[in-house]
């Protein structure tokens, strides 16, 4: 789904054991042309359930709409009861900026969708995070305070009236909190005790708020207060980090559940980490986590190379071990498999309907360039050659950061094999752009030309479309050459039985840039900007000279290494 302004609801509705309630919520959702419905996750023991859905703004606040109009309906909280605290059928309602639109475009629209479920459905609304009206309503445990059981007296109190709709108790529906808030990750993880005291000892030992200062013994002992009469806290260990201990019978042990508010500040392996050395220290262990709803790609390859490099070990591996890795450091997969196409943003997200050149296995891929098609041609192949370069270069990182008796060296060479990943994933993506580029120009050709105007468009959208397929292998060229650096290191520093696979290296992203080189030539010919058409052959050319003396310079000594005595080398 490709959207200019994308944004993401994540709405908890009280209700995590009748799956036809859940179902008929989420059917509203699915009503609404535009949303893509990407999790639903119920809770028996919560009774509650998290769904994810994404879109352009306007067509996720009506899906969400929709979807809290019918759990007034469906969902009657004077019957409910659950692990989770909760003040309404639609318990929050959180709106989440993703990609083409400010934190403060997307208050409005939490705020919008408020007075809109306040007016037309007559529930109190409160407003939450980012969307808050007055500040004491910035935190959702100051607002969910009392819960559902309070809700009726809150109402009654002019300091608690509703932002939207009425100040009157609905006891079916009770009341909703919208809100507008960075992404946040809802993660659990798992003891091996039943005992929630214990299980909130060690939630407040790490979260941000942390726990109420007493004099004397910290757990009986008199709470102090501050000037004002309020608590004075004791702060946890772990910044924008919210949690609670409880017990899950469905399970058979308590959990830490934990709102990571901002994982840019503490990251999931991080919080992980620490309740680990928390619990340990209260004689707990931790047996596993769970998460919640959804997570960006970027939180597991950062968990991944975390945990790797506490093992002393590179990091410079592909997504799929990063993520591998992360999930069996924390134990995602205890509860129920991690499946990382069900769980990760930006897996469910992409566009599975175009078929990638990269995705296809080395035969396909080389049966599909052999084939009539025009594409994918030489200048997708040359990046393809570049990638290989780039992963040869990586591999001899790899096993010299791994070599016996080099361990005080590996962090030199893993930091070496990160960064021919990222050389890898750069020169993969231009195997497709080089191949969307050329499909560009057919397109811009297939335009209709029938009259001026058609004509002049026609003509604008071709220069432009040949633009940019000349600017393509330019970049393949230039991304190609960083790879050099990498390769001549390993060659000159790394494992010594690897110098032959450094060297094949350096012919691939020769061979590739000298493509490349060839793509640019050969695309430039149609610009009718000639002088930007010799601006581009001037700088691809000097990058194809740099490319030679890389070569000359490294190939004659690998193959003087590897001279046999006797044998005469010109």
């Amino acid at each position: 789904m490709i959207a200019n302004r994308l944004i993401e609801c994540v709405p908890n509705f009280s209700e995590g054991r009748d799956m036809e309630k859940i179902k008929q919520i989420t059917d509203e959702i699915e009503s609404v042309e535009g949303v893509m419905l990407l999790d639903v996750d119920p809770g028996s023991d919560t009774n509650r359930t998290v769904v994810t859905f994404v879109g352009e703004p306007e067509a996720v606040c009506e899906a969400a709409f929709r979807a809290v109009r019918k759990a007034a309906r469906v969902i009657d909280m004077s019957k409910h009861s659950g692990a989770h605290p909760r003040m309404g059928a639609t318990d929050v309602c959180p709106l989440v900026p993703v990609s083409g639109i400010t934190m403060e475009e997307t208050v409005e629209f939490a705020r919008h969708l408020a007075r809109r479920i306040g007016e037309e459905l007559s529930l109190p609304v409160y407003c939450y995070e980012a969307a808050a009206l007055e500040e004491k309503r910035r935190n959702l445990a100051n607002v969910r305070s009392g819960e559902y059981e309070g809700l009726k007296k809150k109402l009654e109190d002019p300091a608690w009236k509703p932002d939207f709709g009425p100040a009157r108790f609905d006891a079916g529906a009770g009341s909703v909190i919208v809100g507008a808030r960075d992404f946040l990750v809802a993660f659990n993880i798992n003891l091996n005790t039943t005992s929630v005291r214990r299980a909130n000892a060690i939630a407040f030992d790490v979260r941000e708020r942390g726990r109420e200062k007493r004099t004397g013994n910290p757990v009986t002992g008199k709470v102090e207060r501050d000037a004002d009469g309020r608590p004075i806290m004791i702060p946890g260990t772990l910044k924008a980090v919210k949690a609670i201990g409880w017990y899950i019978p469905e399970y058979g042990f308590a959990q830490i559940s934990m709102n990571l508010t901002n994982i840019g500040i503490t990251p999931v392996h991080v919080a992980f980490d620490e309740v680990c050395n928390k619990a340990d220290a209260r004689g707990v262990r931790v047996t596993g986590s769970e998460l919640v709803g959804l997570i960006p790609l970027k939180a597991m390859l950062d968990a991944g190379r975390y945990f790797l490099h506490r093992q002393q070990r590179s990091a410079g591996v592909s997504d799929e071990e990063l993520i591998r890795t992360a999930v069996r450091s924390m134990g995602l997969s205890e509860l129920k498999p991690f499946r990382p196409e069900e769980k990760i943003i930006e897996y469910i997200l992409r566009d599975r309907s175009r078929k990638k050149l990269v995705d296809l296995s080395l035969s396909s891929f080389t049966w599909e360039t052999s084939s009539e098609s025009p594409a994918p041609g030489g200048g997708s192949v040359s990046a393809a050659m570049g990638a290989l370069g780039a992963a040869l270069g990586t591999m001899v990182a790899n096993l010299s950061s791994h070599k016996r008796g080099w361990d005080d060296r590996w962090n030199e060479f893993a930091s070496w094999a990160e960064k021919g990943v990222e050389m890898q994933k750069r020169l993969l993506a231009l195997v497709d752009e080089d191949t969307e580029a050329y499909n560009g120009i057919v397109k811009a050709f297939g335009m209709p030309k029938k009259s001026e105007e058609e004509k002049a468009a026609r003509d604008a959208a071709v220069e432009a479309a040949t633009l940019h397929a000349s600017v393509v292998p330019l970049t393949v060229m230039k991304e190609a050459f960083k790879v050099f650096e990498l390769l001549r290191e390993m060659i000159v520093n790394g494992n010594p039985n690897s110098v032959t696979d450094g060297a094949v290296g350096v012919l691939a992203v020769r061979a590739c840039i000298r493509g490349a080189f060839l793509n640019v030539r050969i695309n430039v010919k149609e610009l009718k900007d000639r002088a930007k058409a010799a601006e581009l052959v001037s700088e691809a050319s000097e990058i194809d000279r740099a490319a030679a003396s890389m070569e000359e310079e490294v190939i004659p000594r690998v193959i003087k290494e590897l001279a046999i005595e006797g044998e005469i080398l010109e």
